[in-house]
C-alpha cells in the first residue's frame, strides 16, 4: 500500500500534532501541556542550571501551584502567579496560540473568542481573580511525563511503530 492508501485503523491508531503556533525556544520551558483540566509544564531554574520547577495552572478557577521536582515549594509562589508560572503562560501561548490556551483554561478576555489576547493579557486577567495556590500532587505524573517526552526525543525520526505506543495486542481483536 501506497502512503495515500492507509486502511482505517492505520488512520485512526497515529496521534495527531498539533504544530506549534509559532517557534519557540526550549530551554526555559522544555515542557508544556494542555492537559487534566490544567495548563501544566517544566520551567527551568533561574538562577539554578541543575533545577526545574514543575508549575500548573487549573482551567476555571486559575488554582496555581509550582514546586521543584522533588516536590520542594517554589519560593516565589506565594500568594500569586511566581515567574515560573508566568513562562509557563508565555510559552503555552508560543505553542497552542492565545484562544486555545484561553478557551481550555476559561480564560474570560475581550471579544468572545479571546482574539487579539497574548499571555500577558491571558496572566492579567487570571490573576485578578485572586486564584488560590492549587494542589500539587499532580506534579510527580506531570514530572514523569517530561522524562518520557525526553527519552522519545532520543529516537531517530521514524513512521514505524513503539511497541511500548502499542496498547491493544494486534491479534484477537474483534471488528
Amino acid at each position: 500500500m501506497g502512503d495515500g492508501a492507509l486502511s482505517v485503523w492505520e488512520r485512526l491508531s497515529t496521534v495527531r500534532v498539533v504544530p506549534s503556533a509559532r517557534p519557540r525556544k526550549l530551554a526555559k520551558v522544555p515542557f508544556v501541556e494542555l492537559a487534566d483540566g490544567r495548563l501544566q509544564g517544566v520551567v527551568s531554574s533561574g538562577s539554578d542550571v541543575g533545577r526545574v520547577y514543575v508549575s500548573s495552572v487549573e482551567a476555571g478557577t486559575y488554582a496555581f501551584s509550582c514546586s521543584t521536582n522533588n516536590n520542594r515549594p517554589c519560593g516565589g509562589a506565594r500568594g500569586a502567579f511566581c515567574n515560573h508560572i508566568r513562562a509557563l503562560i508565555g510559552e503555552a501561548v508560543l505553542q497552542y496560540g492565545a484562544e486555545r490556551v484561553a478557551r481550555y483554561l476559561k480564560v474570560d478576555v475581550s471579544g468572545d473568542s479571546g482574539e487579539g489576547a497574548d499571555a500577558h493579557t491571558l496572566t492579567v486577567a487570571m490573576t485578578s481573580t485572586h486564584p488560590a495556590q492549587g494542589d500539587k500532587s499532580a506534579a510527580a505524573q506531570v514530572f514523569s511525563r517530561f522524562l518520557r517526552h525526553l527519552a522519545y526525543l532520543e529516537f531517530a525520526p521514524s513512521t514505524a511503530p513503539l511497541p511500548e505506543m502499542h496498547w491493544f495486542p494486534t491479534t484477537g481483536a474483534v471488528a
